[in-house]
């Protein structure tokens, strides 16, 4: 049973630190519904201050295509009612939630949804692969870009295929019936190796028990 609502998001930003006064150039963000990509979102974004050319070369954004996209202050808002209060998640969250908070804190708007980031699950879910960078994650998982890599919505999506891939992984290896949100967010905060392989088995153990006792009194209630 997959989580029945996330949102997996991604922004491009001018640089690497909102502090050093870095801001979100573009915004691609999807909504992960009952185990399926649904509603999506996408927006350029002017940051108020030209992009270097090593941003331009990474990303393909360039000054022109910005001079004429929406300001801060007329995307943020409308991405605040789409994230609504549905967990986020994206590849490194701690990044690109540091510029999410930044971003809305200048229009004096919060977020304290939960997050969970794909980067640190797939440390534990998929300790075989040769990087954890998303391009070469994907590529390793038989995952393609829907589009340039490095451009937010392929991103965001390339990052909902992996959450997915990561869930039937799960559900695969360890005979998990269920891989709720706060279950992949615990994960990601275990040591990696045995002890993640124990808790899972235990946590396979759990809900297989929970299944047989429901099947045989359908019509318990705690």
């Amino acid at each position: 049973m997959p989580q029945s609502q996330l949102i997996i998001f991604d922004f491009e930003t001018s640089g690497m630190k909102p502090s050093d006064g870095a801001r979100v150039i573009e915004i691609g963000a999807v909504r992960l519904q009952n185990g399926v990509i649904g509603e999506r979102f996408q927006s350029l974004v002017d940051p108020g201050l030209p992009v270097s050319a090593f941003i331009t070369a990474l990303t393909g954004i360039t000054n022109e295509m910005l001079a004429t996209a929406p300001k801060s202050r007329e995307v943020f808002p409308a991405f605040r009612a789409f994230l609504g209060d549905a967990p986020i998640v994206a590849h490194n969250v701690r990044f690109d939630r540091s510029f999410l908070l930044s971003e809305l804190g200048r229009l004096g708007l919060e977020c304290g949804n939960p997050h969970a980031c794909t980067f640190l699950a797939a440390r534990r879910i998929v300790p075989e692969a040769p990087r954890y960078q998303l391009s070469v994650l994907a590529e390793h998982c038989g995952i393609a870009p829907n589009g340039n890599w490095h451009r937010a919505l392929a991103d965001a999506e390339a990052t909902a295929r992996l959450w997915l891939y990561m869930e039937r992984r799960l559900q695969k290896d360890y005979g998990l019936l269920e891989t709720p949100f706060p279950l992949m967010l615990q994960l990601t905060r275990l040591r990696r190796g045995k002890q993640v392989q124990a808790w899972l088995r235990h946590e396979a153990q759990r809900q297989q028990q929970g299944a047989l006792f429901r099947k045989i009194h359908p019509g318990f209630t705690s």
